[in-house]
C-alpha cells in the first residue's frame, strides 16, 4: 500500500499533504487526509523591551476529504507577570474547489475561526490567536506548481469584548480586514524515493492586516524553514519582520517555533 501511495504521490495525483504546502504562519485551500490527527505544540514570542511568550496546543482532524477541523488552547505572559490560561478557539475549513493533473494542482476553501479570550483589550490589531474573542471568516486559494506552492486568502474580522470583564477599549476598531500570500518551495529531496526521506521546505510569507476607518494597517514579511521527517513530524522556524506598521500589536518582530506530529488511518 505504501508503495501505491508514493506512486499516486510522486504523479501528483494523491497525498496526504505536499510538504511546500505545509505553511508555517498560514493555512493552505488544501485539508489533510481523512481521519488523520495533528498534534502541535508551539511556541512565540518578543522582546519589546522585555521577553514575552505565548505557547499554544493544537488539534487538528482531517473528517473529510474536504473538512478540516482544529481546536487550538493559549497560555502566555504577554497580558501578565507570569504565565496564565487566556482562552481557546476552534476552526473549520471547507474545500469547494479541487482542478488536479500531474505534479501540479488548484485548491479553494472556505474558512471560520471563533475564539474566547480573557486577556485584557490593549493593542489595536484583532487577532484570535489569545488576544481577542471573535470571529473570522474568509476564503484561501492554493496552487501546487510542483515542486512550488503559491496560496492568498482574505479575511473578515470582527471582535467582542474579551471575557472577565475586559471591554473593547473606545475608538478601538472592532472590525478588520486581513491577507497574506504565501509561497513554499520543496528544497529536499531533489527526488522523492520513500516517505522516510527528510523533507526540508523554505518559505516566504507575506501577513497583513486593516482596520478600515481607522488608518491603521500593517504588512509583514514572515520567512521560515520547515523541515519533515518521516512524513509525521514536522519542525517549523519563522520571524515576522514589518515591512509598514501603524498598528499597535504583538505580532511584530515576532518569532516562532513549532513543533507537529501527526498519526495517519486512524
Amino acid at each position: 500500500m505504501k508503495y501505491i501511495l508514493l506512486a499516486a504521490c510522486l504523479l501528483g495525483l494523491a497525498c496526504p499533504a505536499f510538504s511546500q504546502e505545509l505553511y508555517v504562519n498560514t493555512e493552505p485551500a488544501s485539508n489533510m487526509a481523512t481521519n488523520s490527527l495533528g498534534i502541535r505544540v508551539e511556541n512565540q514570542g518578543y522582546f519589546n523591551p522585555v521577553y514575552k511568550n505565548r505557547s499554544t496546543l493544537e488539534l487538528m482532524y482531517g473528517a473529510s476529504r474536504n473538512l478540516m477541523l482544529h481546536g487550538s488552547l493559549y497560555v502566555s505572559d504577554y497580558y501578565h507577570n507570569d504565565q496564565h490560561f487566556e482562552g481557546g478557539s476552534v476552526y473549520a475549513k471547507y474545500r469547494f474547489l479541487s482542478v488536479d493533473s500531474v505534479q501540479k494542482h488548484f485548491r479553494g476553501a472556505f474558512f471560520a475561526k471563533l475564539s474566547a479570550i480573557n486577556n485584557p483589550v490593549v493593542n489595536q490589531e484583532i487577532t484570535l490567536e489569545g488576544d481577542n474573542s471573535g470571529l473570522q471568516t474568509g476564503v484561501v486559494f492554493t496552487q501546487l506548481l510542483h515542486k512550488l506552492a503559491l496560496s492568498g486568502s482574505v479575511s473578515y474580522l470582527h471582535d467582542w469584548n474579551n471575557s472577565g470583564g475586559n471591554r473593547i477599549p473606545t475608538p478601538y476598531a472592532t472590525n478588520a480586514i486581513g491577507y497574506t500570500l504565501s509561497s513554499g518551495y520543496l528544497l529536499l529531496p531533489k527526488a522523492y524515493k520513500d516517505y522516510s526521506q527528510t523533507n526540508v521546505n523554505i518559505y516566504a510569507e507575506f501577513l497583513g492586516k486593516i482596520n478600515p476607518g481607522y488608518g491603521q494597517s500593517y504588512l509583514d514579511a514572515a520567512p521560515a524553514v520547515q523541515l519533515i521527517f518521516n512524513s509525521t513530524i514536522r519542525v517549523d522556524f519563522s520571524y515576522r519582520i514589518p515591512l509598514y506598521n501603524s498598528m499597535q500589536r504583538n505580532t511584530d518582530h515576532m518569532y516562532l517555533v513549532r513543533l507537529e506530529y501527526n498519526l495517519f488511518n486512524l
